[in-house]
């Protein structure tokens, strides 16, 4: 069975973007050393529009085959000028606010998260599926999130968007793996305690 993945960035103090969900004083990170990383170890989570430049032209999706996302990480491509900002990827963006998909390639969704997860996690196939945010996405997505690889960058924003707009209810997950970065980024691997 595939699984789900969060695959995410946040501050120290787990917050994935300021109030209005911007995370771009986290874009001074992107140093040769972590970007080259990033590249091979999840290529396909650089954007459609990017990957030229990062020399990922041709290379094939790695983990992921499927990206989730809310409608504020959505807009974000969108007010950019990338209606599909990973049209290597299936997308899949759970909106109630946008009716008509800018792009073939995005699926717009507005029904129940949790259940069309757990159909794209039976279908058959060697990569999986990436959550790639936010916060209100990842609360609806909460029991269904199989592994989370969480990017600590070195920074505290004191509020803003949480890793995690849930409800309190206790979630456990194994740490599998660490690793640092000369610039201060952590990323941990987790797995769901089952």
């Amino acid at each position: 069975m595939r699984k789900l993945t969060y695959y995410v960035a946040c501050s120290l103090d787990g917050f994935i973007g300021d109030p209005n969900g911007d995370a771009s004083s986290m874009f001074q990170f992107m140093d040769e050393e972590y970007a080259s990383w990033m590249n091979t170890e999840f290529p396909e989570t650089v954007p459609t529009a990017f990957r030229e430049a990062a020399g990922l032209t041709g290379v094939p999706n790695k983990r992921f085959d499927t990206v989730i996302q809310g409608m504020g990480s959505y807009r974000l491509g969108l007010e950019a000028g990338m209606p599909s900002p990973y049209g290597h990827l299936r997308e899949i963006v759970a909106t109630r606010s946008l009716t008509e998909s800018p792009d073939p390639n995005v699926e717009l969704f507005a029904g129940d998260l949790a259940a069309r997860v757990r159909e794209l996690k039976a279908e058959d196939g060697p990569l999986d599926i990436w959550l790639c945010g936010g916060g209100q996405v990842a609360r609806q997505l909460v029991d269904e999130v199989d592994e989370l690889v969480i990017k600590s960058y070195p920074q505290i924003y004191g509020s803003g968007m949480p890793l995690f707009g849930a409800e309190f209810a206790v979630h456990d997950y194994v740490l599998e793996d660490v690793r640092s970065f000369g610039n201060g980024v952590v990323v941990r691997w987790y797995a769901r305690k089952r």
